[in-house]
């Protein structure tokens, strides 16, 4: 409430306009009022217990008005933008007046030395309490009916929390890949390679098969990421790779030579999910461009660079990358060398089993093809 109603106050004396409320806050006012008419209803029902023993303390009717209405769904309504928020969050924190903001309301009493990201929280925190507050209700519950009842409200909270995990989930991986989309760059093919060459008059229908769509699936997972050094004939360059439940993508990491001043800096939207180290160089206003063509798990084969050649060489913690195409023909070779030999093995163990469980998935959807299973009305 402090920080809201300041915030409120603030705008009404137009500081702070173009701050988004909803953005940062969601729906924690309509939250807060649902939260506290429960509450109130709780404590009224014990208190008239306490003060009539012969009285039966009628649970089960405000546990069905609260847990059944719009308790869950509100706080699912809340939940579902909390990572939008600490994002939002996390830009806005960056401008010198909504950081004068911040601290004159971190340091008002009521809020107890807690800073916004760590208030912003506790109603995730509640959701998740509630099952265990439903448990021990029926824990000491003697009628049998009641009994049965707050059990199954129980199980409908836990599903209700299970299936908003799965949206949030979803949501963030919605948001990191929309983030990925901005920053990787995919050149077009008489730009990656000289060879093909191809008149002005033709560039345009060239053009217009997007490959940035590769990233738009809602279904595709980016299972690990970083720097490493790909060796060239003549030279050594830092790339980026991306490795996904699918494909692997080799990017050249670009910087932007141009200095951004003033006080816009540092307030590029940045997902919070990716790695600190790309969360910087976005904010750096870098971007990766695709080096070569993705590499499908299935066409990709790994090998480890043996110790000999580490002296022969002066080739350090490195390992081999090769492309085929549908013909089992090799079509691209990739040296890259990481850091460390554990930043190697990981790289390595984390590409083993991305294609495992690629080629196995894969097997499992051409036996369920090949099986004509019968129609379900389920479907």
């Amino acid at each position: 409430k402090i920080f809201v109603n300041t915030l409120k106050y603030l705008q009404s004396n137009e500081f702070l306009l173009d701050v988004d409320l909803w953005r940062l806050f969601a729906n924690l006012e309509e939250l807060n009022k649902i939260s506290l008419r429960f509450l109130k209803t709780f404590f009224e029902t014990v208190k008239e217990h306490v003060s009539k023993s012969d009285s039966p303390v009628d649970f089960s009717s405000i546990l069905r008005k609260f847990f059944q209405g719009d308790l869950c769904p509100t706080h699912q309504i809340y939940c579902l933008n909390y990572t939008s928020a600490v994002f939002y969050l996390e830009n806005l924190r960056q401008r010198e007046d909504f950081g004068i903001y911040l601290k004159w309301c971190e340091q008002n009493e009521q809020c107890k030395r807690l800073h916004l990201p760590e208030l912003l929280i506790a109603p995730l925190h509640r959701l998740t309490r509630y099952p265990l507050l439903l448990n021990n209700i029926w824990k000491r519950s003697t009628d049998e009916t009641e009994k049965g009842f707050i059990w199954s409200l129980k199980e409908k909270v836990e599903k209700s929390i299970r299936d908003l995990e799965g949206k949030v989930k979803w949501l963030d991986n919605f948001q990191k890949f929309r983030q990925l989309q901005e920053v990787i760059i995919w050149p077009q093919v008489w730009d990656r390679d000289k060879r093909f060459f191809v008149p002005e008059c033709l560039k345009q229908s060239l053009r217009e098969n997007g490959s940035e769509n590769i990233l738009s699936s809602a279904n595709r997972l980016l299972l690990h990421e970083g720097r490493l050094t790909l060796a060239e004939s003549t030279r050594l360059l830092n790339v980026y790779l991306f490795l996904f439940d699918d494909f692997l993508l080799i990017t050249k990491i670009k910087r932007n030579k141009k200095k951004h001043g003033g006080s816009d800096a540092g307030l590029i939207p940045v997902c919070p999910s990716l790695t600190p180290d790309l969360q910087s160089f976005i904010r750096e206003r870098g971007f990766c461009t695709v080096l070569d063509q993705p590499i499908p798990l299935d066409r990709l084969i790994l090998k480890n660079v043996d110790p000999v050649h580490v002296t022969v060489f002066s080739l350090r913690n490195a390992f081999l990358i090769q492309h085929e195409n549908r013909y089992r023909q090799c079509i691209a070779v990739f040296l890259l060398q990481a850091q460390t030999e554990t930043a190697k093995k990981t790289w390595m163990s984390q590409i083993e089993m991305a294609i495992s469980n690629y080629i196995t998935q894969h097997k499992t959807k051409k036996s369920i093809v090949f099986c004509f299973p019968a129609e379900s009305s389920e479907i």
